[in-house]
């Protein structure tokens, strides 16, 4: 006959449901409910930073899905939006070397490369000589390139820019700041 389970004392948190419970009807814990289970299943677990980590992934991955929706209405994926709105936002002659284009999206030159040339292909950017070196190439957005990231640009910015309303004026400005000092920490400690 096997032993009763051991008396496992009862978590200080609230049932599903009940009145202060934090839990999304839907079943979605909140990082509070996940910071304290794991407190609650290994005592001495380091998990100050899912208050924090947690709704970033999760607001990353809900403005990437609405972005996407938004992107495909648009008829543009979010590589060349990232490609054509680096170039579009250094400002005349719309001119940027894929070195400088990697360097501001964090991404590969690799990668850059693959999308210049996708880009490229579709008529949205040309690539020209340099004017630092022999190897030197600038890729410049092109007519179609340039008509193409005005209208995205309004579309994706107009639709974020809806969805962070629910903060006042001064929410948004502080969570800007904070973003930004935690931005350049994370960059500092990981070497990117």
């Amino acid at each position: 006959m096997a032993d009763p389970a051991p008396d496992v004392p009862a978590p200080d948190v609230p049932e599903p449901g009940a009145p202060g419970s934090s839990e999304d009807p839907r079943g979605v814990h909140s990082a509070a409910d996940i910071a304290t289970a794991w407190q609650r299943e290994r005592p001495g677990a380091p998990t100050e930073s899912i208050e924090i980590v947690t709704p970033i992934w999760w607001l990353g991955k809900l403005f990437a899905d609405d972005r996407d929706r938004a992107l495909r209405a648009a008829g543009i994926d979010a590589a060349t939006l990232d490609l054509l709105s680096v170039i579009r936002r250094s400002g005349p002659p719309y001119a940027l070397s894929t070195r400088e284009i990697a360097c501001r999206t964090l991404v590969t030159a690799g990668a850059i490369s693959q999308r210049v040339a996708r880009a490229e292909r579709d008529g949205l950017v040309v690539r020209r000589p340099g004017t630092t070196g022999r190897r030197s190439v600038l890729v410049c957005l092109t007519a179609e390139g340039h008509a193409l990231i005005e209208r995205s640009v309004d579309t994706v910015l107009g639709r974020e820019a809806r969805l962070v309303r629910g903060l006042s004026d001064q929410e948004r400005t502080v969570l800007a700041g904070l973003l930004v000092k935690l931005m350049a920490d994370v960059r500092r400690r990981t070497g990117r």
